[in-house]
């Protein structure tokens, strides 16, 4: 049995590391924006990741709340989207992947404050980690965005 998940709680936590990011995010000064510690990315490339991944994730929580359980939830190679030239993470404005930002959380953060603590357990299998609920694509989601932030505050520092 999967531990009781309080939707308000949960919801206010997805809020606040939206917020946590976007502030980083906002706050990048273009100094720093290409500065990376040592094998991780710069600024300016975790902006271009968290629009991509967030894009995935709405269309992920979408189809667990509407589509049949057990159905396909697709992975994607962020490695490769982060080193195709067309997809600009190195040199990108990020003015438009922080919007993308902004307002697929704020969609999903409306969707999310209408779950029922039923909804928690639908689940698709996803094409990477196998069975997906709504429960964990909540904590994934609510991590991303300090991970990355965190990354981000490593990367201006130059630091690993």
């Amino acid at each position: 049995m999967a531990p009781t998940v309080d939707l308000k709680e949960a919801a206010a936590a997805y809020e606040a590391a939206t917020q946590y990011f976007l502030n980083l995010a906002r706050g990048v000064t273009a100094e720093v924006i290409d500065v990376h510690a040592e094998n991780e990315w710069s600024a300016r490339q975790c902006i271009h990741h968290m629009a991509d991944s967030e894009a995935q994730s709405y269309a992920r929580l979408r189809r667990l709340v509407a589509e049949p359980e057990g159905s396909i939830i697709q992975g994607y190679d962020e490695g490769a989207w982060a080193n195709e030239p067309k997809l600009a993470y190195a040199d990108g404005d990020v003015t438009n992947s922080i919007a993308v930002y902004a307002a697929v959380r704020a969609a999903s953060l409306d969707l999310v404050k209408r779950l029922e603590e039923s909804d928690l357990e639908k689940f698709g299998e996803h094409t990477e980690a196998g069975k997906y609920t709504i429960a964990r694509w909540l904590e994934t989601y609510t991590k991303h965005p300090y991970d990355h932030g965190d990354q981000m505050v490593r990367a201006t520092k130059g630091q690993a």
